[in-house]
């Protein structure tokens, strides 16, 4: 990060100011941040953070050639690129409906989009992944932690402390019926306090704060190994007021899905993003589409659009590169994120009526 400001595509005009207020490596900049570069050099916090953005993509891209040597884009085969994505792990979602349609789990190394109104679970899926993401290896999990950056306020801490102590009794069970010996020992630290103490909660309330923690994780997780899924709650909540130039905003937003994907590849984990739902007026009609436009569609390798059927929870995997387009019910329970349960079978509807515990009247006795 040593690198000399003048070798930095920055603009002429912002590079003769940064000169003039004493700034000379590309780690002075990063160190002094958007607010702070903003006061030095008198301009926006919104010019300061795209600055930034470029300087950070640079040094990212000088750090990635020092690794490869000669400087050469790394070469791989088809076959090796196969074998690295079966070796990729799945976060289960406790629904087995949505693992299958998802081919396992949410996928580290890939981005998955969630979509949806307000109050049909985004979140609560968010949470209950944050917990799952810590399931010991032998119990089918990838015993991993999480970071969870929440713009909204929706992150309910009571809420993850119902979710926690459902998944570790869950993890108890197997381990009764199996009664296996690292089942027993993995259970030892999979507690409640173990999995609170491993959700690293960061609250952002504007899209510069947003950015900003965005750009800065890569250092976090640096020290911070073992986080396996990274969570967004509410991605488009900051950029959706405030914001007179538009083209400003597209190009903020590309910049942060590249910062995303660059985190998603390099630290093995998944990146889950929830998205709000906005409404298309079209010549005939108006439909409810994802936010942030068609552009931002293309940042997520999946996207799940949640959505009701009257009182029903209903989940659309919209995009996948691998899987086909499919739509299952799905439920929130004091428990977490759950499949919705069969129909009791029974033997005809009279039955269905009567309480079990009784005999049945005839009507002779009526």
């Amino acid at each position: 990060m040593q690198r000399d400001l003048g070798s930095l595509p920055l603009a002429p005009a912002l590079r003769a100011r940064l000169v003039a207020a004493g700034f000379q490596t590309a780690q002075e900049l990063l160190e002094t941040g958007p607010c702070g570069l903003s006061k030095e050099i008198g301009i926006s916090k919104e010019e300061a953070l795209e600055a930034l953005q470029v300087v950070r993509q640079e040094c990212h891209g000088d750090a990635a050639r020092t690794a490869g040597g000669s400087g050469a884009t790394r070469k791989c085969t088809a076959l090796e690129l196969l074998e690295e994505e079966q070796a990729q792990g799945f976060i289960i979602t406790f629904c087995s409906a949505l693992d299958n349609i998802l081919g396992g789990g949410v996928q580290l190394t890939k981005i998955t989009e969630i979509c949806g109104a307000p109050g049909v679970g985004k979140t609560q899926l968010c949470m209950q992944l944050a917990v799952d993401v810590q399931i010991p290896e032998c119990f089918g999990g990838v015993a991993g932690e999480a970071v969870f950056i929440d713009t909204e306020g929706s992150f309910m801490v009571d809420r993850v402390v119902d979710i926690a102590t459902a998944c570790v009794q869950h993890c108890q069970l197997i381990a009764e019926a199996h009664r296996e010996e690292d089942h027993l020992k993995a259970l030892e630290s999979f507690t409640l306090e173990s999995i609170l103490s491993h959700i690293y909660y960061f609250r952002c309330r504007d899209y510069i704060e947003l950015l900003a923690q965005v750009y800065l994780l890569p250092d976090f997780l640096s020290e911070h190994s073992k986080v396996r899924l990274v969570v967004v709650d509410g991605i488009a909540f900051p950029f959706r007021h405030d914001f007179e130039d538009l083209s400003l905003r597209t190009r903020l937003l590309n910049g942060l899905a590249q910062q995303l994907i660059i985190i998603a590849n390099d630290h093995k984990s998944a990146v889950v993003l929830t998205n709000q739902m906005t409404t298309r007026i079209g010549q005939s009609q108006s439909t409810l589409v994802p936010a942030l436009g068609e552009s931002w569609g293309h940042a997520a390798t999946v996207r799940l659009i949640f959505h009701w059927d009257n009182s029903q929870r209903l989940a659309t995997l919209y995009k996948s590169p691998s899987q086909k387009e499919s739509t299952i019910p799905y439920r929130i329970t004091s428990h977490g994120f759950r499949d919705v349960q069969p129909p009791a079978v029974t033997q005809n509807a009279e039955d269905t009526e009567m309480n079990p515990r009784k005999r049945p009247r005839r009507e002779e006795e009526k």
